[in-house]
């Protein structure tokens, strides 16, 4: 039972460190970060002195109550042993972030959330580790405020969608435009009700002839060939236009990763970050919103059942921006179950108003792009996969080593996960590089199961040795040739496979490296098997320098989706009154569970079949 109580303990704050890495919401409480700490202010990144002195704030205000249990020496010795390992990588997420190298750092402040989360301690019952937990959420939440307000935020940039760009832009009238693209409409074929007036026009104008409009809409053309074919079968499935694709043109510019930094929403079609929305799961481990299919497939239901309620496909729309209960008392209060109408007369917020019109100017658009500038679109490879469901957490470095893929491409297949890791307690859809299904399952049975979080595998390349594979992979050679039967002084040969064991990881990600006395950009570039022109872009140099102590990147960065912090318990309240979240730059609110689009103003023992198979040759 205390067993019990504690994993629900821990899956409560790891629902609360969400809140941690690095993305706000709007209408999310501000804490007052830990502040003792002085650091001067940088010209890559904000201050920290409100934020760098957790492990001080986190000491001076702890008190424990007089009731509290005397703890055992051994227990109160972890517990200090876990705090000394979390605020050490904070520290060193503090300098990478002072440095300017916010990749860096986000992958610090992201690895002290998880070595207390996966501690195994009670960190909501014993009071001194909910105290640091509590100000190392603080401090983290602290920096990136900061960050964002310099517009340098730890979180990954991403471009704004087209209409983001257009909405306070006013369109005059174009009777010429309006007629040609009248005429053009007797011969585009869509399954979708295109129309054409003065409003639609105005759209396809600013598309055409605003430079950065018409940028932002032929970069989301491009992206879109990544997903169309998938989306448009989803959308066919559901009994949704397949045009109603371009909705996501408005949306996220088909970027799956896609974050309103104010609102929460997010995903291609920013959905609000409401658990259990539509099927999506959310939770420490994985976000559903930023899963292209599972994402397109809860959109597709959502919108079909918009039309159900008002049999209409642009009061649908209107509802998916807008809330379903706004356009309702809209509809109700004017008598006009008509968008246009609602339009003309005053009815609608700024943004639904566009929205429509923008949304339809584009599908024209897309349908007819010789006529607008847009023949010259090279959409992008769709992406394609193979799918394994496993039950058991795998670090995703492993992954790729089983499947020859590099780290940045299982990242990239797998955009809903917020960690290194799939989840540890439910089943998950794995993506793999597309033909490596059997080649995964093949490979993966040599490792046992419980191992996956932290054992590596590797094909041996010409020229390497035991010693090397063990250094590059952080791993003893001794262990290595134990668990694949390999005897002393037999040297490996290219083309084996190798079971590498590794040590459950310490505070230091893999992808860090601590530089020693003696070493040069040259040499730590060849031990990791990187040039060294890669050290100097990822860790931004600007000379071959590097010195003693410092902590440097030594593989590509890898951007996993990004976290949110939960709402306020206010706007929560404010939400559930309505059935629905307030709208960022209105009072309207949502339906519950609604999406939000973007807003404009923005080695343990071995088994035997580990053993036995592990070294093989590849030509076998």
């Amino acid at each position: 039972m205390q067993q019990r109580a504690r994993y629900k303990w821990v899956r409560q704050w790891a629902l609360a460190a969400m809140c941690a890495p690095l993305v706000l919401l709007a209408g999310c409480p501000q804490k007052p970060a830990a502040a003792p700490g002085k650091v001067p202010a940088q010209a890559t990144a904000p201050s920290t002195s409100q934020a760098a002195g957790v492990a001080t704030a986190s000491k001076s205000t702890t008190q424990q109550p007089a009731a509290h249990p005397v703890e055992s020496a051994e227990q109160t010795y972890k517990e200090q042993q876990l705090i000394s390992r979390v605020e050490q990588t904070y520290r060193r997420g503090v300098d990478n972030y002072r440095a300017g190298h916010l990749d860096a750092a986000r992958q610090d402040f992201d690895s002290a959330v998880d070595v207390m989360l996966t501690s195994g301690m009670d960190l909501k019952g014993d009071p001194q580790l909910s105290d640091e937990f509590e100000h190392l959420l603080d401090a983290i939440n602290a920096l990136e405020l900061a960050a964002l307000k310099q517009g340098n935020g730890l979180s990954p940039v991403l471009e704004a969608a087209p209409l983001d760009t257009a909405n306070e832009v006013t369109f005059p009238p174009n009777a010429a435009l309006t007629a040609q693209v009248a005429a053009e409409l007797k011969t585009t074929q869509s399954d979708f009700p295109l129309v054409v007036n003065d409003y639609v026009a105005g759209f396809i104008s600013y598309f055409t002839n605003s430079q950065a409009g018409h940028a932002h809409l032929l970069r989301s053309l491009e992206r879109a060939g990544k997903y169309k074919d998938m989306i448009q079968k989803v959308l066919r499935e559901e009994g949704v236009p397949q045009d109603l694709i371009y909705l996501a043109v408005a949306e996220s510019g088909f970027q799956p990763q896609a974050l309103n930094v104010r609102s929460g929403a997010g995903g291609m079609w920013q959905f609000m970050p409401f658990a259990g929305s539509y099927g999506l799961a959310r939770n420490g481990w994985v976000d559903e919103r930023f899963d292209p299919e599972k994402s397109s497939r809860a959109y597709a239901k959502y919108m079909k059942s918009l039309y159900d309620q008002f049999g209409d496909w642009y009061l649908a729309m209107a509802a998916y921006d807008w809330g379903p209960g706004n356009v309702q008392r809209a509809v109700m209060r004017t008598g006009y179950a008509d968008f246009w109408e609602l339009y003309r007369r005053g009815n609608l917020p700024g943004e639904t108003r566009n929205y429509v019109p923008g949304i339809i100017a584009a599908i024209i658009m897309a349908k007819n792009p010789a006529q607008y500038g847009l023949d010259s679109v090279v959409p992008e490879p769709a992406v394609l996969s193979d799918k394994v469901t496993i039950d058991y957490p795998i670090d995703l470095r492993l992954v790729a080593d089983v499947t020859g893929a590099t780290l940045q491409e299982i990242v990239a297949l797998n955009p809903s996960l917020l960690r290194m890791s799939t989840p540890q307690d439910t089943p998950f859809d794995l993506h793999v590089p597309l033909g490596t299904h059997d080649v995964y399952l093949d490979r993966i049975k040599e490792i046992p199961e419980d191992k996956r979080s932290t054992w590596r595998f590797h094909v041996v390349r010409s020229g390497e040795s035991l010693d090397a594979i063990a250094n590059m992979l952080h791993a003893r050679a001794s262990e290595i040739a134990q668990v694949n039967s390999i005897a002393a002084g037999d040297p490996v040969d290219t083309g084996d496979e190798l079971v590498v064991p590794v040590a459950s990881p310490s505070s230091t990600h893999p992808q860090h490296y601590r530089v020693l006395r003696g070493d040069t950009l040259i040499t730590v570039a060849d031990r990791f098997g990187v040039s060294a022109e890669d050290l100097r872009r990822w860790n931004h140099l600007s000379s071959n320098t590097i010195h003693p102590g410092s902590t440097i990147t030594v593989a590509e960065p890898v951007r996993l989706a990004p976290s949110v912090r939960a709402r306020s318990k206010a706007s929560s309240r404010r939400s559930a009154s309505h059935g629905a979240p307030s709208h960022v730059g209105y009072n309207s609110t949502r339906s519950a569970g609604a999406h939000h689009r973007s807003s404009s103003k923005s080695g343990g023992a071995k088994s035997k079949s580990a053993s036995s198979n592990s070294r093989r040759r590849a030509a076998r």
